[in-house]
């Protein structure tokens, strides 16, 4: 099984579970950091999630994930908040974004630069569109794109 099957196996899992617990998922991911694997399961409801939510999901899925025991390799089960800087990686995640200040990083720098903020204004298969803080509207490739996560003040 590939990475992104994982991935996709284990949001199967999830979501009767996210359901029951009252929240829903934001993202799963199985990345490798170092010599560790990690399956980060990402969830939200709209009043923010604390540690009980996180602990109930993660029971429980810990739990099918044993059942079902469709990952070779040892992992980390992290149950947890995208948290407030959160990453805008899917469509439905910069669809939320839309409107709201966001940090653009791009792989290469363009104009000198690689990191960008600005409002969210548009996006599609191939383009991200900010208001930059200037005013002026930027448009970013996709494949050009590194990163796109919410903007946070202090």
């Amino acid at each position: 099984m590939s990475k992104k099957n994982y991935e996709q196996r284990t949001e199967e899992l999830l979501e009767p579970i996210a359901a029951s617990a009252g929240v829903s998922i934001y993202d799963v991911e199985y990345v490798k950091e170092g010599t560790e694997w990690y399956l980060r399961a990402y969830i939200d409801k709209p009043e923010g999630v604390n540690i009980v939510d996180c602990e109930k999901v993660s029971r429980a899925l810990s739990d099918r994930l044993d059942e079902e025991d469709f990952i070779a390799d040892a992992y980390i089960l992290e149950v947890s908040s995208p948290g407030l800087g959160r990453k805008l990686t899917k469509d439905k995640h910069l669809q939320t974004g839309i409107g709201k200040e966001v940090e653009l990083k791009t792989y290469k720098p363009i104009e000198k630069q690689k990191d960008f903020t600005g409002v969210l204004t548009a996006f599609d298969k191939d383009t991200i569109t900010i208001e930059a803080d200037d005013g002026e509207e930027k448009v970013f490739q996709r494949k050009e794109v590194a990163l796109v996560r919410l903007a946070f003040d202090f």
